[in-house]
């Protein structure tokens, strides 16, 4: 079942060149969907659309474009409808992540997180559900992050955008609910992904991540490992399946229980 749940679908990720992104467009092709992946820079989504067109069929197309620009999400939503197909789902996981002290974040850090943590969100699903809502059906997944819930010390604009971006896809999943439309966000923990390694100093760090940190009020992971990729890749899968059919406006965290659910 598994490998056709998703067959005749037509899905666009955002951030899809690497890391969750990346992970989810595989699992969405695993699973019979045809993926437009989406990102700011067209190395990795280049690489895939190699990689999943060597048969002649084209499962996964290249879109470059930056989520923070709206004419942009426009043009790549209107190009994947006129070439691959009508959108079914629509997830969005770009993002970016810049830590610092309040006190030093710069306007510019700022803007940019909230541009495409948050914007960027506002930008893709207001145009995948303008079309879906003419077709009453479709489904929305924003990969969020357990920080939009709990506070995390030198990263308040990354958990702000995240916060802004999981309660904007509720309130979404309310609006388009009648129409037959869902609207469900993932929020990872750490994840073993480039974004997360660029935080990491020294090979120590993924252990001390997993144990805790009771100086920056963090505490540790309870499953006792980092997750990969394809974990919320495959929480992803779910929602936007039939399966999860009955289930909209949730917020899923998949982070080891590192958040005791607060």
């Amino acid at each position: 079942m598994q490998q056709s749940e998703l067959s005749g679908r037509v899905a666009l990720v955002t951030g899809a060149g690497q890391g969750i992104g990346e992970a989810v467009t595989r699992a969405l092709v695993a699973r019979g969907a045809r993926v437009a992946a989406v990102d700011w820079t067209p190395d990795g989504i280049k690489d895939l659309e190699a990689e999943f067109g060597r048969d002649g069929d084209r499962r996964v197309t290249a879109h470059t474009a930056d989520v923070a620009d709206s004419t942009a999400v426009e043009a790549v939503v209107d190009e994947v409808e006129h070439t691959v197909g009508p959108l079914d789902i629509l997830v969005n996981v770009a993002g970016v992540l810049r830590t610092s002290p309040v006190v030093d974040i710069t306007d510019d850090v700022w803007h940019r997180t909230f541009a495409v943590n948050s914007t960027g969100v506002f930008n893709t699903s207001r145009a995948a559900a303008r079309r879906m809502t003419e077709r009453r059906s479709g489904c929305i997944v924003t990969v969020g992050s357990n920080a939009a819930g709990v506070p995390r010390t030198s990263m308040a604009a990354y958990a702000a955008s995240k916060a802004a971006a999981t309660m904007f896809t509720k309130c979404l999943g309310l609006e388009l609910a009648r129409s037959g439309i869902r609207c469900n966000v993932v929020s990872p923990g750490s994840t073993d992904t480039a974004m997360q390694r660029g935080l990491w100093a020294d090979e120590q760090a993924p252990q001390r991540v997993i144990d805790g940190d009771p100086g920056s009020y963090r505490v540790g992971i309870p499953l006792g490992r980092i997750a990969e990729p394809s974990d919320i890749a495959d929480a992803v899968a779910f929602l936007v399946s039939d399966r999860a059919r009955h289930i909209t406006m949730h917020d899923l965290y998949v982070d080891g229980g590192a958040t005791l659910r607060a």
